[in-house]
């Protein structure tokens, strides 16, 4: 007996694809409500939605997304980009948007720059290349052609982490008022004495408008704002290597402001290993709120970026706009609060 050519044997397999009309069948529904149990779950009675999904488990039905999206011009996919996947910041603001986005049945393509603009216009021109529905970036800077690209695409776009003018759709953090809340919260402890920290400030331009916070503000007091920009991204050795050099080259510190948790907690803990009193004998501080900071001793001052509830927010208004909504997000943004145990936190 010859045996099938590879070909053929793809052929023999395509043409034996379980079809939607056969999850139907075995729901014992429409082919209609079959679609909608998988597209829009919402629209369908929850028996209905069982059934149909037990008839896809059991027949092994794969929606087919690119033949959907060339007849509608719109998939149940959702291009998402970041600069970090190491980074639990981002990987907590992916959590919040999947979540959100799987429970209305959209899935997310996501792709991830390393902070390089050039490798962002190569992974949009990918991902829209697969008919997405939408597109969340992290961030408003995008390279000029990448810029044009997305002004010339007839989709939702959603750039979070950052307040700003954008693309379309923006849900952030206003990054510079940040940076001032931490400077007036060690103004107010009695501080005058304050080295900004932070790593390649051209790459995590967020933290340099975090920078330009805290400078506009000693400045008001007549103050001086020094600048200490490590080679390397943030993390707990970085973050002893910059106490080190500061230590080093401002003797007369009293408070380091980190531009993030990762270097401050890693100062911090040098700082005890060196036998220094934190905040007795030098004051840390960080931002974004991450665990770690909370149980280190003592825990960290900090401010609180509300990462998970940035992505669920602009999963939400995202759907909202798919839907035909008008979009509450062009202008969302988190204030910030002081607490009384001087960790600062962002809410909506």
């Amino acid at each position: 007996m010859s045996k099938d050519s590879p070909s053929t044997a793809r052929q023999r397999r395509s043409s034996d694809q379980v079809t939607l009309s056969q999850v139907a069948q075995a729901a014992g529904v429409s082919p209609i409500t079959a679609s909608r149990a998988l597209n829009h779950p919402d629209k369908v009675s929850d028996s209905a939605r069982l059934s149909v999904l037990q008839a896809v488990e059991q027949l092994g039905y794969v929606p087919n997304l690119v033949a959907g999206s060339l007849a509608s011009s719109r998939s149940r996919l959702i291009a998402v980009i970041v600069p970090s996947l190491i980074n639990s910041v981002f990987v907590e603001v992916i959590k919040g948007l999947q979540e959100t986005l799987e429970a209305e049945g959209y899935q997310i393509l996501l792709g991830n720059t390393d902070y390089d603009l050039d490798r962002e216009y190569q992974l949009v021109r990918t991902f829209l290349g697969w008919s997405c529905s939408a597109l969340v970036t992290a961030g408003l800077r995008h390279n000029k052609a990448c810029h044009t690209l997305l002004a010339n695409w007839d989709h939702p776009i959603m750039e979070v982490m950052e307040l700003g003018k954008g693309m379309d759709l923006n849900v952030g953090l206003d990054h510079v008022a940040a940076g001032r809340c931490m400077a007036g919260h060690l103004l107010d402890k009695g501080y005058r004495h304050i080295v900004y920290v932070g790593a390649r400030l051209s790459q995590d331009y967020r933290a340099s408008m975090r920078f330009d916070g805290h400078k506009a503000v000693l400045k008001e007091k007549g103050i001086d704002a020094p600048l200490l920009e490590l080679d390397t991204l943030g993390s707990l050795q970085a973050g002893a290597e910059g106490l080190a050099q500061v230590l080093a080259q401002y003797p007369h510190t009293q408070a380091i402001h980190f531009a993030n948790d990762d270097l401050a907690a890693g100062a911090l803990l040098a700082a005890q290993r060196q036998g220094l009193n934190v905040p007795g004998d030098i004051a840390i501080a960080g931002f974004n709120g991450l665990p770690l900071g909370q149980h280190v001793t003592p825990q960290l001052t900090t401010i609180l970026s509300p990462r998970e509830e940035m992505g669920r927010l602009a999963a939400k208004e995202l759907i909202r706009r798919l839907s035909g909504k008008t979009s509450t997000a062009a202008s969302t943004m988190w204030a910030l609060h002081s607490r009384p145990a001087g960790v600062l936190s962002a809410v909506l």
